[in-house]
């Protein structure tokens, strides 16, 4: 099956189309959920949700770009939305209160899934303290730094994403870089 008649069944809503969508691109879309946000249950209501999008907007895709750009654009989205929601709440209070301003919540409840595939750290700890740091980034530098670091995805793959260029997206790689570079020094000049 081309790609022209791949989109046109999922379309047309046939089941075969679909079937292979979910082959081709569940265990991918599940790992980018779940380096934005690890922990596993969350990861996989956002994959759901998804495929709910792909499903009700395929008829909106033009064919600018690779279906699979547009399905991880999907995805991006819809872990910065969630993000945002959590954030707005309690997801990240723990770092709050490193800061003074809150009560610690009990962050390893949340952080289930540290032993993603693409995130290669010591221990549990450090990876939890990364995350926590990559998530009072920029959503930009957030997004970029999640994609290239963690999905491994490359600057062109990424700007394809985010319609950006790619040197834009080397830009907020290297904001990101230095960002979290001082977020981090910071957090453990506070915890010593």
């Amino acid at each position: 099956m081309t790609e022209n008649e791949f989109i046109n069944g999922l379309r047309n809503h046939n089941a075969n189309a679909y079937g292979k969508l979910l082959d081709d691109f569940q265990d991918k879309v599940f790992a980018t959920c779940i380096s934005f946000v690890p922990n596993k249950e969350d990861a996989e209501d956002i994959a759901q949700e998804v495929f709910v999008e792909v499903f009700n907007s395929i008829y909106k895709f033009k064919g600018n770009s690779k279906l699979s750009t547009w399905i991880y654009r999907i995805a991006t989205n819809k872990c910065l939305e969630f993000i945002r929601k959590k954030s707005a709440k309690k997801r990240f209070a723990f770092l709050q209160s490193i800061m003074g301003n809150e009560i610690p919540l009990d962050k390893s409840k949340y952080f289930t899934e540290m032993n993603h595939p693409g995130i290669i750290m010591e221990n549990k700890e450090k990876s939890e303290t990364l995350f926590l740091a990559i998530n009072q980034l920029s959503e930009e530098q957030r997004t970029v730094f999640t994609l290239s670091k963690i999905d491994g995805m490359s600057n062109k793959e990424i700007g394809e994403i985010i319609k950006k260029s790619v040197s834009s997206v080397e830009s907020l790689m290297f904001r990101a870089k230095k960002n979290l570079q001082g977020l981090l020094e910071n957090f453990y000049k506070n915890a010593n």
